[in-house]
């Protein structure tokens, strides 16, 4: 389960829109009628809860962003803690005004003398091909009870299949139709960690424990439409109401090092 309140999500919606909700535009009020929040909100809950004062905090995979569409609440916990180091290869980093210091690098190849209080990945775990290697570098870059936070796509959601059946090349065309993204945010995936069972087996293996997890419902597939979005909160509702997850969904862990 994972440790998160109601009040910690409406927190972090108040933050994020900054209004009530009927001041806000119509994706949010939808959702805040239907009683819904995205697993965006509940990873952006999860993070906050542990960032507090004189953290040491590595984002691993930030690009752009540390939160895609919370500046507010990145820019708080920066604030809040006593580093915040980005780590990525992409050029996109150099667009990242929130971190304290950029590394243009892969998290494999790293290398510092500090060891970090919070590690967190936000949507990185599908990129990864060598799990043992990367779970290995977070340890080195970690203490005892120091915690890793892993949001990333459930493999088995249909998204994640017709990703992975579907050429590299044709990925960024739905994307841009559904979401909105432009091309230099499409990376190519692998699939190696996206379930629970193989989260607990790496991390396992690599001196951690699992202290929270959860399964997330993903109802934004079709967001950017406010007929679909209806759709699919209306379904997610009936689903709900029968004790069935939805069919969507995001993975949402921490792992304590041992």
């Amino acid at each position: 389960m994972l440790d998160i309140t109601p009040q910690d999500l409406q927190t972090v919606f108040a933050t994020k829109y900054g209004a009530p909700p009927l001041a806000v535009g119509w994706g949010p009020r939808i959702r805040s009628k239907f009683g819904y929040f995205t697993p965006d909100e509940h990873y952006e809950a999860v993070v906050s809860r542990l960032v507090g004062p004189g953290c040491t905090w590595l984002d691993v995979g930030c690009g752009r962003n540390v939160f895609v569409n919370n500046r507010a609440l990145a820019k708080n916990l920066a604030s809040r803690c006593r580093l915040l180091v980005g780590v990525d290869p992409d050029d996109t980093i150099d667009e990242n005004d929130v971190v304290h210091e950029r590394v243009k690098q892969p998290i494999e190849t790293f290398r510092t003398e500090r060891t970090f209080d919070l590690v967190t990945l936000r949507m990185v775990a599908e990129h990864v091909t060598d799990p043992e290697g990367t779970v290995a570098t977070l340890a080195r870059l970690t203490k005892p009870g120091s915690r890793v936070v892993i949001y990333t796509i459930n493999r088995w959601s249909p998204v994640p299949i017709v990703t992975w059946l579907t050429p590299f090349q044709l990925h960024h065309l739905p994307k841009r139709l559904l979401w909105g993204t432009e091309p230099k945010d499409t990376f190519p995936v692998a699939y190696r960690i996206n379930t629970r069972r193989a989260l607990r087996r790496v991390f396992g293996a690599g001196g951690f424990r699992e202290s929270e997890f959860g399964y997330l419902d993903d109802c934004r597939t079709l967001a950017r439409f406010r007929a679909t979005l209806i759709a699919e909160l209306s379904l997610w509702r009936c689903l709900r109401a029968l004790g069935l997850r939805y069919p969507e969904q995001c993975l949402l862990g921490v792992y304590q090092r041992t």
